[in-house]
C-alpha cells in the first residue's frame, strides 16, 4: 500500500527533528520511504495562539503496515523524537508530529473511520502545509474533495 504521511515540529531543532523522523520512519519495519519533500515553514493553524512557526514536509511512503500499524509507527516515532501523546495539547506546540493523511491502494483511498483513525484525514484539503508539499511529490495526488492541486489553490484565497 500506499500512503502520505505529514510531518511537523515547532518545538526545538525543528529542521534536524524532521530529518530524525524521516530517518526513524526509514528504519522502520514494514516501511519504505520513496519520496521526501521540500520543507516549508508555516503560521500555526487553530486555536493556540503565540506560538512558534512550523517546519512541515510530506513523506511517501510504502508500506506493508495496515492503516492502524501505520499510525502506531508514526506514534512510536513521535515518542523516540520527544512528544507524550498524552500531554499533547490539541494543535499546540509539539515537538514532532507524524499524520497519516491518505492510505491507498491502487484503486484509490481506503476510507476508514474507526477507533479514531480517519483516512483519508478529515482536514487535509485546507491545509497547504499538507497539499502543497504533498503536491510537489505527486502532481497528480488526489483526495475526496478534488486534485490537490485545486484544493491547495483554494487554500491560498
Amino acid at each position: 500500500m500506499r500512503a502520505v504521511l505529514a510531518l511537523g515540529a515547532n518545538v526545538g531543532h525543528r529542521a534536524a527533528t524532521l530529518h530524525a523522523a524521516v530517518d526513524a520512519l526509514r528504519a522502520s519495519e514494514g516501511i519504505s520511504v520513496d519520496a521526501v519533500s521540500t520543507i516549508v515553514e508555516t503560521a500555526p493553524v487553530g486555536a493556540v495562539p503565540d506560538q512558534p512557526d512550523f517546519l512541515n514536509a510530506v513523506v511517501l511512503v510504502t508500506t506493508s503496515l495496515g492503516p492502524h500499524d501505520l499510525l502506531a509507527a508514526a506514534h512510536a516515532v513521535e515518542a523516540s523524537l520527544g512528544l507524550d501523546r498524552a500531554t499533547k495539547v490539541v494543535d499546540g506546540p509539539r515537538p514532532i508530529d507524524v499524520d497519516v493523511i491518505a492510505y491507498r491502494d491502487s484503486g484509490g483511498d481506503v476510507e476508514l473511520d474507526e477507533d479514531g483513525l480517519v483516512l483519508p484525514h478529515p482536514r487535509a484539503h485546507e491545509r497547504a502545509f499538507v497539499l502543497g508539499p504533498w503536491l510537489e511529490l505527486d502532481p497528480d495526488a488526489e483526495l475526496p474533495q478534488g486534485r490537490v492541486a485545486d484544493l491547495l489553490a483554494r487554500t491560498a484565497r
